[in-house]
C-alpha cells in the first residue's frame, strides 16, 4: 500500500507519551497525593487512567467521595508543587530535530494537552517556547480532550481548515480528540489505536508531509 501523503499546515502535539516519556512522573505525582491523603499507591489501572485525564478529572477518579476530593485537591494547591515532578520527564528523540524540519518547512505547530499548570514549567526546562506557535492547556478550554475545544482553538488561531491539520497522540483520548475535531489522527508507538497512521520516532512524521523533506531510504 502506498504511503500517505499530506499537505499538512499545522501538527498539533500530545505532550504527555508523545512528546515525552511522562509516566515515572505522573506515577510520582498522583502516588504522592495518595500516600498523603492516607490511601494506598495506585493501581496500574489508576495510574493509565491519571496518566492522560487532567489533574482535576483524576483526583475525582482517585478519591470517590467528595469530602476527600476537596481535601486532595486542597493539598494539590497548597502543599505540591507540580514542577518539582518535570525533572522526571524524558524527552523523547528527535523531537527537537523534528520540530526544526517543521518550522523550516513553514509548518505551524501547536500543543494540545490536559495538563494544566505544569506544562508553563515544562516549556522553560526543556527550552521548547521557540518551537511552538501556540500552546492549549486544560486551563485554556472550558471542555479539555477529548472534547474538540482544544483543537478548534488551534485551527481558529491560525485560520485554518481542518483538512490543514494533524495531531500526533498516543492514547484513546487523543484519538477522540481528533475524531471529534474532525482532523487526522497519528498514533505515536501505539499500534492499538485506530488512526491515519503510526510513527515510532518524530522524524517519520515529515515522510507523511508533501511539504516536507524526501523519504528516507
Amino acid at each position: 500500500m502506498d504511503k500517505k501523503i499530506w499537505d499538512i499546515k499545522c501538527v498539533i502535539y500530545d505532550c504527555d507519551g508523545v512528546m515525552f516519556d511522562s509516566l515515572e512522573a505522573n506515577k510520582r505525582l498522583y502516588n504522592h497525593i495518595a500516600i498523603s491523603m492516607g490511601r494506598g499507591e495506585l493501581t496500574e489501572e489508576e495510574i493509565k487512567y491519571c496518566h492522560t485525564h487532567t489533574v482535576f478529572e483524576s483526583i475525582r477518579y482517585m478519591f470517590r467521595e467528595a469530602e476527600m476530593q476537596e481535601k486532595a485537591l486542597g493539598f494539590l494547591k497548597n502543599n505540591v508543587q507540580l514542577k518539582d515532578f518535570i525533572i522526571y520527564l524524558k524527552m523523547e528523540p528527535n523531537l527537537t530535530n523534528a520540530l526544526n524540519i517543521l518550522k523550516s518547512k513553514g509548518i505551524k505547530t501547536a500543543i494540545s494537552t490536559n495538563r494544566t499548570t505544569s506544562m508553563k514549567h515544562i516549556m522553560e526546562r526543556y527550552n521548547l517556547w521557540n518551537y511552538f506557535d501556540m500552546v492549549v492547556t486544560a486551563l485554556d478550554v472550558e471542555n479539555p480532550k477529548p472534547h474538540p475545544e482544544s483543537v478548534e482553538k488551534i485551527l481558529s488561531n491560525f485560520n485554518l481548515k481542518k483538512d490543514d491539520a494533524v495531531f500526533i497522540g498516543d492514547s484513546e483520548v487523543d484519538r477522540e480528540t481528533a475524531v471529534s475535531a474532525g482532523i487526522k489522527f497519528i498514533a505515536y508507538k501505539n499500534r492499538e489505536l485506530l488512526a491515519d497512521a503510526f510513527i515510532e520516532d518524530h522524524l517519520s512524521l515529515i515522510d507523511f508531509l508533501s511539504n516536507g523533506a524526501a523519504p528516507r531510504r
